[in-house]
């Protein structure tokens, strides 16, 4: 499937059998807007329910209707990513920062460290709360959540926060594991 040099992840999955129409569809939709189908998705087609459950958890977190804007859960994608140093997500998702920010070097920024880049106080924030909930989970308490309210966060965005971290320290597992390699084309991207 994959156009690149490299192959999609270092692991030796076949598929376990004929991609469905659906998918088929959803990896064409890819292929029309982004102009390629991103090495994610080609990585869990080995297993079609695990792809559509990678794939409608996504979806929802980054698209679905949210008080946190796209670039926001984007900037927490990459600020995470670059935290736990996933080549996969920082290339990617860096790439979206681009292209939603219209800023090059606002995606550079926060590829290499949030704090260096120029955002809001709600952003840095957000920020603030990803990481820590990347790097100490068990010492999230009542007062962080509470600094998110007082920087104009609902309870509701607190959870898109905090879920939008969480998915994102799994995918970052999950390309570390499987030595998963972003697409070429994400490299070009809103430069």
């Amino acid at each position: 499937m994959s156009k690149d040099p490299h192959p999609v992840t270092a692991l030796n999955l076949p598929p376990s059998g004929e991609l469905s129409a659906e998918t088929k569809a959803y990896f064409d939709k890819c292929q029309e807007k982004l102009g390629m189908i991103p090495n994610v998705l080609q990585a869990y087609a080995f297993d079609e329910a695990k792809l559509q459950a990678f794939s409608t958890f996504y979806n929802d977190l980054m698209l679905g209707d949210s008080g946190l804007s796209k670039l926001e859960r984007e900037l927490i994608a990459v600020t995470v990513s670059s935290v736990n140093h996933c080549y996969y997500c920082l290339a990617a998702h860096g790439a979206a920062v681009r292209q939603l920010s219209g800023n090059p070097a606002l995606g550079e920024q926060m590829v290499m460290n949030y704090r260096a880049a120029d955002l809001h106080e709600r952003q840095r924030a957000m920020l603030d709360f990803a990481v820590k909930l990347t790097e100490a989970p068990d010492r999230i308490v009542e007062e962080d959540r509470e600094k998110l309210r007082e920087a104009g966060f609902s309870d509701r965005d607190i959870w898109d926060i905090a879920a939008t971290a969480s998915f994102f320290n799994m995918s970052n597992r999950m390309a570390a594991a499987t030595d998963m390699r972003p697409n070429g084309d994400y490299h070009a991207m809103a430069r």
